[in-house]
């Protein structure tokens, strides 16, 4: 048997279908978001270890078995963000990250209060790309008045207008002429029938 043929069925099933971008984002910032509870977790049991340590003066955390991962952000909560993310663009993804972490780094936040400071960045990041998209549309209104001015001034250059030109009849021709002016109104086009006689 070949080598080949055994590793035949794994290929099949690793490809995935891929992913929408916003589904991705989504995914990325709760993973995020998880993976700082669990590191504020970990300082916070650290703190607490410390200051018993401090308070009686032995050190008693090698008997203490913790869960691995106790605290969870309520169902509801969890919809909400995750909804939030996905009104974050893919661009801002990165940013939004980035962002996060400096804040957790700056306030080094309670377990509790991680989830608000998350919630905190999004909002920032929408309201963000809500002012940048408003920025674009006015840059849109503006080129297209620019361009459509142009036209209209180019149009202007092109069509010359010129009102003392031999062709053109006018009543007061007819009038200086002593003709007998025709019976048609003057704003309407001239038609002319031929008598068949």
């Amino acid at each position: 048997m070949a080598f080949p043929t055994w590793f035949r069925w794994s290929e099949s099933q690793l490809r995935l279908p891929p992913k929408n971008p916003s589904d991705m984002v989504v995914d990325t910032l709760m993973m995020e978001l998880t993976w700082q509870t669990k590191q504020a977790e970990k300082q916070q049991r650290d703190k607490e270890n410390e200051y018993r340590k401090i308070k009686t003066g032995v050190d008693y955390s090698w008997l203490v078995n913790y869960p691995k991962h106790s605290f969870e952000i309520s169902p509801g909560e969890r919809l909400e963000l995750e909804e939030a993310c996905s009104k974050i663009q893919p661009t801002f993804c990165g940013p939004v990250i980035l962002r996060f972490r400096q804040l957790v780094e700056e306030y080094d936040p309670d377990v509790q209060e991680v989830p608000r400071l998350f919630r905190s960045v999004l909002q920032e990041a929408t309201e963000k790309m809500k002012e940048e998209e408003e920025a674009k549309n006015l840059s849109r209104q503006w080129n297209r008045k620019r361009t459509m001015s142009m036209s209209l001034s180019n149009f202007k250059s092109r069509a010359r207008i010129y009102p003392f030109a031999s062709d053109i009849k006018t009543i007061s021709e007819d009038v200086e002429r002593d003709t007998e002016p025709t019976r048609r109104v003057w704003s309407l086009p001239e038609f002319r029938t031929t008598k068949n006689n």
